[in-house]
């Protein structure tokens, strides 16, 4: 039995539900607190709202676990780079720049994450005991990808940015991975007990890449949580049938599926590990019966195997809460 299998155990939620973003712009009650919090960073940096936030769908739907609002870009913020989050464009990043990075440590890091971590820990005091509470990071290639202004759209990226300074990149690597590491513990002491890591543009990567970039950055981080008793889950989206390697190489207590995972293939090929996810959050677009019929095939497929019931990405803005609020019950009841 994994740490992931034995937490979920303990806390009576080995079949368990939760959903990624489900504090987020779907709720009627989070966007009441945007429109007064215009800035999104600070709003993360506000340790009542974003405990708040996080609670929100837990006292909506009774979901097994929570996961605390923040941002994997909360990372490059606290690296002394500048992050703005734009209206219908997203996040915007100020130019990298090499010898300013360096010159973080993991001291000012950490404190200036402080904010989050006191989230977590308010969060914890009002959560049942018997749900998890989730702390996440994004995967070090990721991070890259949003650091440099690599992304030139949801599937293409700049890879110039990438090879034409090949030893620089590598440095930025590690040096990620330690502050990673350093935010992973800081939010586990807070209160967290799963780590969530999102490799959300692994999927990007060349195939000759996928080791250097993809693997060996979550094995290392992975390891580091298995040095400390961490339960972790990967996410390593977009990697398709390179998610057997990735499973193989990186051993994860838990592996979330995106929706282009075929979950019978999942169910063959990904062993000894707890599965996550695969519904596509656009089926809760549909009606109710299409939304049964699809929860049901991935219900049924795991039945025999230690499964969280998850999406394969997040939930979409324009999700009708009561969908989800039924999707729930249906689980609940199946």
């Amino acid at each position: 039995m994994n740490n992931l299998e034995e937490i979920l155990i303990n806390k009576k939620i080995c079949k368990s539900i939760w959903f990624m973003r489900q504090a987020g712009r779907y709720l009627p009650e989070f966007r009441k607190i945007r429109s007064q919090n215009q800035n999104f960073i600070n709003l993360c940096l506000d340790s009542e709202l974003s405990s708040e936030i996080t609670l929100q769908p837990i006292t909506r739907f009774d979901l097994d676990s929570a996961i605390i609002f923040s941002d994997i870009l909360i990372v490059p913020y606290a690296l002394n780079q500048k992050v703005e989050f734009l209206k219908n464009q997203g996040p915007l990043l100020e130019e990298f720049n090499f010898k300013k990075f360096l010159k973080n440590d993991t001291n000012s890091f950490t404190q200036k994450l402080q904010p989050v971590y006191k989230a977590i820990q308010k969060t914890r005091e009002k959560l049942d005991k018997k749900k998890s509470l989730i702390g996440f990071v994004g995967a070090p290639w990721t991070l890259l990808i949003y650091m440099l202004g690599a992304k030139e759209s949801k599937k293409e990226i700049n890879y110039s940015k990438i090879k034409i300074k090949e030893s620089e990149i590598n440095l930025i690597l590690d040096k990620l991975h330690d502050y990673l590491c350093a935010h992973i513990e800081s939010q586990i002491n807070a209160g967290a007990d799963v780590i969530q890591i999102f490799d959300s543009w692994a999927g990007l990567i060349l195939p000759d890449d996928l080791s250097n970039y993809c693997y060996t950055p979550n094995l290392k981080i992975v390891e580091f949580c298995k040095e400390k008793r961490i339960p972790v889950i990967c996410f390593p989206r977009g990697i398709n049938k390179n998610y057997k390697e990735f499973n193989s190489v990186v051993k994860p207590d838990g592996i979330n599926l995106d929706y282009d995972v075929d979950p019978y293939w999942a169910k063959q090929n990904l062993l000894n590990v707890v599965l996550q996810g695969g519904l596509d959050p656009k089926i809760l677009l549909l009606d109710e019966n299409e939304i049964f019929d699809a929860t049901k095939k991935y219900l049924d497929i795991f039945k025999d195997l230690p499964y969280i019931f998850n999406l394969g990405h997040g939930l979409l803005p324009e999700t009708d809460p009561n969908k989800v609020s039924k999707l729930v019950k249906f689980y609940r009841e199946y």
